[in-house]
């Protein structure tokens, strides 16, 4: 049962049930969010929402896999 707005109704399989069934992480969860919704809510503000989850999910994942520095160089 869906709570609030139609903006999900429509969709054969709502991003919550994809999410949660393929035990997709938070970040990449709000990402297929606001993409499966923008036409139906909140525009190109959901798509701007979404860059700006990917670019924080890119930043971490750089940041976490950048080789050390070295404190000699």
């Amino acid at each position: 049962m869906q709570v609030g707005g139609d903006h999900y109704r429509s969709m054969a399989i709502q991003p919550i049930e994809y999410i949660l069934a393929n035990r997709i992480e938070f970040a990449e969860g709000a990402v297929i969010k606001y993409v499966s919704r923008w036409r139906d809510k909140g525009g190109v503000e959901d798509l701007k929402k979404a860059r700006h989850v990917l670019d924080m999910l890119i930043e971490s994942e750089e940041n976490v896999k950048a080789p050390p520095t070295s404190l000699g160089d």
